[in-house]
């Protein structure tokens, strides 16, 4: 799937629309230092053209991605049936003074409006700088056990040369 068609499902599909209003974290999956793969969840946005969320800059994520810029990340609900999102994608760095406004708005989702002034605040008066990381997706795939499955066994196979 190209780019742009990307782009246009994650903007129109309503299940990738209910988990990016959802308060539910990336479950970011990154290559560390060591060559041994990380997994953790960090609070992000959709700005439209990519995956958003910010960080310390001298938080070991940002040492790590900016080795090996190939990221995956889950999007899932936890309830029966779930919706999932799984994407694959490659990751930039920008590091910018302050608190950076994809980082208020990508925690307001987990953070809740009746905490966000204070969360803010705090968060301001602690925060010289922080690493705003942004995936450009290169692979989604939508799975809502409905009308959508995970792929089946033999599709991930071909995909990696077997079968």
């Amino acid at each position: 799937m190209d780019y742009l068609k990307i782009v246009h499902l994650v903007n129109t599909d309503p299940v990738i629309q209910t988990l990016l209003a959802a308060p539910i974290p990336m479950r970011l999956g990154y290559v560390g230092l060591d060559g041994h793969p990380r997994t953790l969840p960090v609070s992000y946005l959709w700005n439209g053209k990519a995956f958003v969320f910010a960080t310390p800059p001298t938080a070991y994520k940002v040492k790590a991605i900016a080795a090996h810029p190939e990221v995956s990340f889950t999007v899932d609900t936890t309830d029966f049936t779930p919706l999932i999102m799984m994407v694959r994608g490659k990751a930039s760095i920008e590091v910018k003074p302050g608190v950076p406004e994809e980082h208020i708005e990508a925690s307001r989702r987990m953070v809740g409006e009746e905490k966000m002034a204070e969360w803010e605040r705090v968060k301001r008066e602690s925060t010289d700088e922080m690493a705003v990381i942004s995936i450009i997706p290169t692979h989604v795939t939508v799975c809502d056990f409905d009308t959508r499955f995970p792929p089946p066994v033999s599709v991930n196979a071909r995909a990696h040369g077997a079968g």
